[in-house]
């Protein structure tokens, strides 16, 4: 028993950049402008979706749920991160760490599988037009989102239990901004050639799986779309899969990046900064991506802001 407790911290030190406190003033102003516009973009794109009957469409109910996700994603772990910047003693407790682990992961392995549901919403809706309505009925997209998040919450669990169990013989400091698998299992005393070889299976599911789906449904995408006579309606259809494409790029991109590469200790200040890509910039940059190449968000953003000013007249 009394080994058992030993091997369990009662809290972590994220090491974060703290051998650099130089960069932590331009990282705190950094972080908290990024959260407020997450927190600010997210919440209008959910606003305004469920306000605005014209936006009450299949890619918009996801759309709703991407956001939805982003907010909780970046909370997960940059209130800390902004407590821990301000603090000498950069701690979390254990339970707090077991907690960020399991939310960060569940929802990040749910925005891989929403990502790869969106874009065969966009082929359905571009490659089958006359179809659309019959296929994307609102009991398959209810369907579509809930095994998104039901298996994002699935796997977390996995990953986590398997990740939690790994023994770390006193070892607690976390070099990273907060609790994630690969710096977890960097902790272990013991070998840890199995966990890493089930995290790559596990990602691989998740990420290359998806990100080819994504792939070969755009491929179809943009034949259908050279095919469209109108000026118009081909600029439409390329700029809402635009919007998602550029999306697609931010998030996989960098996942990948973090969990199919050989882990090498000369990685690991490269791998804290793509993290805090995929973990903080992109769900920042989803809602400016969405608004600024999508006139149906804009035409709502403008709807909305005109029956306000109407209702204070």
């Amino acid at each position: 028993m009394n080994r058992i407790n030993e091997s369990v911290p009662q809290e972590f030190i994220l090491l974060g950049f703290s051998d650099r406190p130089w960069l932590e003033l331009p990282l705190f102003a950094v972080f908290l402008i990024s959260y407020i516009l997450t927190i600010m973009g997210n919440l209008a794109i959910i606003i305004v979706s469920r306000l605005d009957s014209k936006l009450h469409t299949p890619m918009y109910f996801f759309l709703t749920n991407l956001s939805l996700l982003d907010l909780c994603y970046t909370t997960s772990t940059v209130p800390q991160m902004l407590v821990n910047i301000c603090s000498l003693r950069k701690v979390i407790s254990y339970g707090g760490c077991v907690a960020q682990l399991f939310i960060f992961l569940a929802l990040g392995c749910t925005e891989c599988l929403l990502l790869a549901v969106m874009s065969f919403d966009r082929f359905v809706a571009i490659c089958r037009p006359l179809h659309y309505s019959i296929i994307m009925h609102h009991r398959l997209c209810l369907q579509l989102a809930a095994a998104s998040w039901v298996s994002g919450f699935s796997n977390s669990v996995l990953q986590s239990t398997l990740t939690l169990q790994m023994p770390l013989c006193g070892h607690k400091e976390v070099d990273h901004f907060f609790c994630e698998v690969p710096a977890l299992l960097r902790l272990s005393c013991v070998d840890t050639t199995a966990n890493e070889a089930e995290l790559f299976f596990i990602s691989v599911l998740f990420l290359l799986i998806p990100v080819t789906l994504i792939l070969i449904s755009y491929a179809f995408i943009v034949q259908a779309v050279l095919r469209i006579q109108s000026v118009e309606g081909r600029q439409k259809a390329f700029g809402t899969c635009g919007s998602h494409l550029i999306v697609v790029s931010l998030f996989y991109g960098t996942a990948i990046y973090m969990y199919l590469q050989p882990p090498s200790p000369a990685s690991k200040d490269r791998g804290k900064m793509v993290s805090l890509f995929y973990g903080i910039f992109t769900p920042m940059l989803n809602p400016l991506i969405y608004t600024l190449r999508n006139k149906d968000v804009k035409g709502a953003f403008k709807r909305l802001i005109a029956r306000i000013f109407l209702i204070k007249k």
